[in-house]
């Protein structure tokens, strides 16, 4: 039983479902669906026996309701008028091509649904091409082979304004339109063309023998232009360039004058503030030599003459004290006679020796002898320096040793010659 409810249930879904797909229509970006059956009111205010869906999806109701699509997509169509009499009858052949399409939008689709729904793409094509040749024929018949060759782009505008209400009667939108060739068979064009070719060339020839002239006159303008404000610029730079000197050496003597002024201020402002300064150092050099050099010397030589003083009193005093001892030794010499001088003599002869000897570098000598002189004449000889010793110093060596032994001097004397 329960399969039974369910197998049933199954095939009940199954059922709806496959009515659903039956009911449920969507409609392509590129159609329109037309739901005829019941009225509707269209926005101009008429009564219409459907309605209509554009890119979206609806229901139809079962038994009322009759779907319907209508293809909104760009059909292309070649357009070719031959022996169409232009103005001035002049017999013409014209090519073009032209994109229409089903109008989707209102009035435009409620025409196409009157007029279109039910016929084919190949039979819509047809209406289009016949309506839009029919449309040619005419704005021909309104233009000039001159025109219609010359002017393709107003021609093409002229015949989609002439075409427009013709089309959207028959619920159409003509999207563009090119027109692609115009010819003739009598060869009018070519005339026209040879003609104005003519024209053109000499019309060029002309225009480029004025260009040339033009040119040249325009050269020898810029050139006499240039010159002159060449010869305006170079006068503007030494007129500048003469200014410029003058007022730089005027300037410049103004700024020497004012500098040397200035130098010359500034040296005696200077000269000026440095004066009392210069003053005042003066007295502190001299001050300064008064201190450092003239009261030092007149110290030292204050010094010096008291040194001075005292040196010469005690070389006076030294003097006197010599004078007295020599003195005192000139008595006593006087008071023990011609024994007391010699004796004097050795006295200072003794020290004059050493002198002489330490004149003398020391020899050594092993001995000495007298050759070629015989006993009697070596005493001789010795006689004969003891004479000479005693002419030159007065002193008889035998004697005075021999009285040295057995006389003293005095103590004064003695003391006398020693001092």
């Amino acid at each position: 039983m329960f399969f039974a409810v369910g197998l049933t249930g199954a095939a009940g879904l199954w059922a709806f479902v496959v009515l659903l797909r039956q009911l449920y229509y969507i409609c392509q970006p590129s159609e329109v669906l037309i739901f005829a059956g019941l009225g509707k009111t269209t926005g101009d205010g008429r009564k219409v026996g459907y309605r209509t869906v554009r890119g979206g999806s609806a229901l139809r109701i079962p038994v009322l309701e009759e779907v319907m699509r209508l293809d909104l997509s760009n059909m292309i169509i070649e357009l070719r008028v031959e022996n169409a009499y232009s103005k001035g009858g002049i017999p013409l052949n014209v090519a073009g091509v032209a994109n229409i399409k089903i109008s989707g939008d209102e009035p435009g689709i409620h025409n196409a649904i009157e007029r279109l729904i039910g016929k084919s793409q190949d039979d819509i094509r047809h209406i289009a091409k016949e309506t839009l040749e029919g449309n040619l024929r005419g704005v021909m018949a309104s233009l000039t082979p001159e025109q219609l060759n010359e002017d393709k782009i107003t021609f093409a505008r002229t015949l989609l304004e002439e075409a427009e209400d013709d089309l959207q009667k028959l619920g159409l939108v003509l999207d563009t339109l090119q027109i692609q060739n115009i010819s003739d068979d009598v060869r009018y064009l070519d005339s026209i063309g040879r003609k104005q070719l003519v024209e053109l060339k000499r019309d060029s020839r002309i225009a480029e023998a004025e260009a040339t002239s033009q040119s040249a006159v325009k050269q020898a303008e810029n050139a006499r232009i240039t010159s002159l404000r060449r010869l305006d610029k170079e006068l503007a730079v030494a007129t500048a360039n003469a200014q410029k000197r003058i007022k730089d050496a005027l300037t410049r003597r103004d700024a020497l004058i004012a500098e040397v002024d200035a130098q010359v201020g500034a040296e005696l402002a200077r000269a000026e503030a440095e004066l009392p300064v210069q003053e005042e150092r003066i007295k502190q050099v001299m001050q300064q030599l008064e201190a450092d050099v003239i009261a030092p010397a007149e110290s030292e030589c204050e010094t010096m003459m008291a040194d001075a003083k005292g040196a010469a009193a005690s070389i006076i005093e030294q003097g006197r004290s010599q004078a007295e001892g020599l003195q005192e030794l000139v008595t006593s010499l006087k008071r023990s006679g011609s024994d007391a001088k010699r004796l004097f003599l050795l006295q200072k002869l003794e020290p004059l020796l050493t002198m002489l000897s330490d004149t003398v570098q020391p020899i050594e000598v092993e001995e000495v002898s007298l050759i070629g002189e015989r006993d009697g004449q070596m005493n001789l000889s010795i006689a004969t320096l003891l004479r000479q010793l005693q002419d030159s110093t007065g002193l008889r060596l035998p004697s005075t040793t021999d009285q040295g032994s057995t006389h003293q001097p005095s103590a004064s004397g003695s003391d006398a010659a020693s001092n």
